[in-house]
């Protein structure tokens, strides 16, 4: 069965997941998996839904009829889990927390990209620093990693990282 990626955006308010479900269900679509968040009064995700072949046409013109409500974009998936699994590879979690400044992102992100990793998930966030005011910046990163890959390097670089911007970097 054909697999969608849906891509959503909407004015954050009660109905907008039950609107969504309803025009999946309406064409045989089954909602596989899920990300969904409110973000700066924004309601934001991506869905993966199966569809028949023979629907996959007619439910990406009634997802177009969402707009007003969410705008939907609909991108093709992976009919299977057609990457093979490396027995050997793990996956480690990455959490981060420190004064927040522009460009953490960016300095985690380069280093799992120098060691060829790719993020499965990634939450971040703000929240007030309770005693030294200001905001803290927090991360929570699980990446793959592939048999064979150098973890002590990754971890060396990270911890190289964590004493250049100043927070705490902890992997598990």
């Amino acid at each position: 069965m054909p697999r969608l990626v849906l891509t959503v955006i909407g004015d954050d308010r009660a109905g907008l997941v039950s609107a969504l479900a309803d025009v999946v269900t309406a064409h045989d679509g089954n909602w596989e998996d899920s990300q969904l968040a409110e973000l700066a009064g924004k309601f934001a995700g991506i869905v993966v839904v199966g569809v028949p072949g023979e629907r996959v046409d007619a439910l990406t013109a009634a997802l177009r009829e969402l707009d007003g409500l969410l705008e939907v974009t609909s991108h093709p998936g992976a009919e299977a889990s057609g990457i093979a699994d490396d027995a050997d590879a793990q996956r480690l979690t990455i959490d981060l927390l420190g004064n927040d400044s522009p460009g953490i992102v960016r300095e985690v992100s380069s280093v799992l990209s120098r060691h060829e990793l790719s993020i499965e998930t990634m939450t971040t966030g703000t929240r007030e620093a309770p005693m030294a005011g200001g905001l803290l910046f927090e991360a929570h990163v699980v990446v793959r990693v592939p048999g064979g890959s150098d973890s002590a390097a990754l971890r060396a670089d990270l911890e190289r990282l964590a004493a250049e911007l100043l927070v705490d970097i902890a992997v598990a």
